[in-house]
């Protein structure tokens, strides 16, 4: 037997596993670094956790919200709310109350 005709059937044998062989790794590099692969979901949940810290803190925010809000609304008139909303938007001060007066470049909030 000739070494050419060797080489050709020992590469016609080979085909076949390097194909499968190249599929098996093609779909184990998708399975980890593809789109929806391993490191993609560890990304997605990082993510999520992110999110719902996110809505947790808007969530407060926003209960913050109506409760000074509840405060001012017609069926029950909360004084001490009323009082604050309008001192603010009059810019009033009791007279009992301590004035700190900020230069311009000084502000509070």
């Amino acid at each position: 037997m000739s070494l050419a005709s060797e080489l050709k059937r020992r590469a016609g044998t080979m085909i076949a596993p390097a194909i499968f062989l190249a599929i098996t790794g093609y779909f184990g590099w998708n399975a980890t670094q593809g789109d929806r692969g391993l490191v993609a979901s560890a990304q997605r949940q990082e993510l999520l956790k992110q999110v719902l810290v996110d809505q947790a803190a808007a969530k407060a925010e926003r209960d913050g919200w109506e409760m000074r809000v509840a405060g001012l609304r017609a069926r029950h008139l909360n004084p001490d709310t009323l009082d604050e909303r309008a001192r603010a938007m009059l810019n009033l001060a009791d007279p009992n109350d301590v004035i700190v007066k900020l230069g311009p470049q000084e502000k509070l909030f």
